[in-house]
């Protein structure tokens, strides 16, 4: 992919752009720089930032491991800057930036901040970007994260940006835990290739669904269902792009007469946060779309069930004593694949390779 430089681009135009043409401009002198987009990434890409996971969590397993990982960039600093509420992303960002020694500071309400004064939400990230090596950003609003990564280009300190989640339209690294956690399921049986995914719940707004649909169009022979009531089926957008990719879908309304073909199941819970009116997802009936217990009898020996969380009534809580519910494998994953894109952003990636290597194989 030809890198291009956002200093080169306006705003307006650099918006503009389809998606997947974004991505060239988010790495810098040939490496990952911004991590805003699931479009951004490769296959080449994803299999070595998942290796560099595994050999993470390897080294991680002594005393004398995690030592070597918490020198790694205990002379950084990283920013924690969530304005939408959020447990896991949040903690497990905190704990990858704790095992590789960075340093946190933190802002989970904007009434804590600046912003109460008047103060816009450009300059507040700016003032970051003064303190701070790395922006990690969860925010509602749909591109800022984009945005940021734009203006200080082009008017700041040009600092990496990670999107930690931004409106209902991305969540990158979710996405990247999520292949992390079906690459590792299937490490023995082939891989990811060749593998049905199944999505259920809210498809036209959650944007784990969004980010994990395109890059599950990097593995050759992936097909992909998508489950949903009709208000919440996936949306022409992503269906256009496994058009272009040429993946294999499949649109149901049935959940039951998917689930003996399933290898993965991806169930989502109802994005009510994002109602156009109070109340109105509570107005359609979901329960046909919910995985019970007696569902596990449908499903493959060898399949796996798995949630970005946090869930409501999406899964009975009695799946929980199956093997094939990996969804808290999963949780803790999301702190594994972090630690290796935040040791990749700052090219500490090759040092981990070389630990490893001398040490543990």
């Amino acid at each position: 992919m030809e890198e291009k430089r956002l200093v080169d681009v306006s705003w307006p135009e650099f918006k503009a752009l389809e998606v997947q043409k974004k991505g060239p401009y988010f790495s810098q002198e040939g490496r990952l720089f911004h991590v805003l987009i699931a479009q951004q990434f490769e296959r080449d890409g994803l299999d070595r930032l998942c290796r560099l996971a595994t050999c993470v969590r390897g080294i991680a397993k002594s005393k004398t491991g995690m030592r070597f990982l918490s020198g790694l960039l205990d002379h950084r600093r990283a920013m924690l800057d969530f304005t939408q509420p959020s447990s896991r992303t949040f903690l497990s960002f905190y704990a990858a930036c704790q095992i590789l020694g960075v340093k946190v500071g933190e802002v989970r309400d904007p009434s804590t901040s600046s912003e109460m004064k008047g103060e816009s939400r450009e300059d507040t990230v700016r003032t970051f970007s003064s303190y701070f090596d790395l922006l990690i950003m969860r925010t509602p609003q749909q591109g800022f994260a984009e945005r940021m990564a734009w203006l200080l280009s082009n008017t700041g300190r040009p600092v990496p940006i990670i999107n930690a989640g931004s409106g209902r339209d991305q969540h990158p690294t979710q996405s990247l835990l999520d292949i992390y956690t079906i690459q590792r399921s299937f490490e023995r049986r082939g891989g990811i290739e060749g593998k049905n995914v199944v999505f259920v719940g809210d498809l036209a707004r959650g944007r784990t669904v969004r980010s994990l649909a395109y890059l599950l169009t990097k593995y050759p022979g992936v097909k992909q269902f998508f489950v949903a009531p009709k208000e919440l089926q996936v949306t022409d957008d992503i269906l256009g792009q496994l058009d272009a990719a040429g993946v294999s879908y499949e649109v149901s309304y049935d959940f039951e007469s998917v689930i003996p073909e399933a290898d993965a199941i991806y169930m989502t819970r109802i994005q009510d946060e994002w109602d156009k009116t109070p109340g109105e997802s509570k107005k359609l009936d979901n329960t046909r779309y919910y995985f019970r217990h007696d569902h596990l009898a449908l499903l493959k020996q060898r399949a796996i069930i798995m949630h970005p969380l946090p869930r409501r009534e999406e899964i009975d809580v009695a799946v929980d004593a199956d093997p094939r519910a990996i969804y808290w494998r999963q949780v803790r994953n999301g702190m594994w694949i972090r630690v290796a894109l935040i040791a990749t952003i700052f090219a500490m990636d090759d040092e981990v390779f070389r630990y490893y290597n001398a040490n543990l194989l």
